[in-house]
């Protein structure tokens, strides 16, 4: 995977996160690139199968800019018809001393279908409340679960100016995806550390 962000890796204003949920983490972005755009990245190997992608290719479709699909050769045939056009494709394949080749099969493209309230659950509760608040939501409001949240500002921000409200967010987040946050969460949830 390291071939196909390498170029997005190197610019500071670029942020790369591995396993990016969504629909309030019934689903994960393998590798989710937030800059100027959303753009999730899809792996399927030859050891995957495809039996998540349809519903994968659902929750995708509800929120990211643009989706890339990153499939073995060998399921590149049956993967094809689930995935929505403005899907890129890039095939993996191995050369002959062994190297890793992924070569694009087609571009991808802006998706048009993208929800706001969805695209507005990328935000932490306390991230909505504070886009709410500069927008002068009522404080009773504020108040509500998450998901009404985001349906609030999804429902006064039109998505030409959710998108980038929601990529910044996501982009000042600093230490929620460390490996050591991680270790340090699963050190004191697991049953030696009580």
């Amino acid at each position: 995977m390291k071939n196909v962000i390498s170029d997005h890796v190197a610019n500071p204003d670029t942020l790369v996160v591995e396993e990016l949920g969504l629909n309030r983490g019934s689903c994960r972005v393998d590798v989710a690139v937030v800059n100027g755009l959303l753009h999730g990245y899809e792996i399927k190997s030859d050891a995957d199968r495809l039996t998540r992608l349809p519903s994968q290719v659902e929750s995708y479709s509800a929120v990211l800019d643009k989706a890339t699909l990153v499939v073995s050769a060998s399921h590149a045939t049956r993967a094809l018809p689930l995935i929505p056009e403005w899907w890129g494709v890039r095939i993996v394949t191995t050369g002959a001393r062994g190297a890793v080749l992924i070569e694009p099969l087609r571009p991808a493209r802006m998706n048009n279908g993208i929800e706001g309230a969805a695209l507005a659950l990328l935000l932490w509760r306390d991230e909505l409340v504070a886009a709410l608040t500069s927008l002068q939501i009522e404080k009773n409001k504020l108040r509500a679960p998450r998901a009404q949240l985001a349906q609030i500002l999804a429902d006064v921000l039109p998505l030409k100016q959710l998108r980038p409200l929601v990529r910044e967010q996501v982009k000042r987040r600093t230490g929620w995806r460390c490996r050591e946050l991680r270790q340090q969460r699963d050190e004191k949830s697991s049953p030696s550390a009580r």
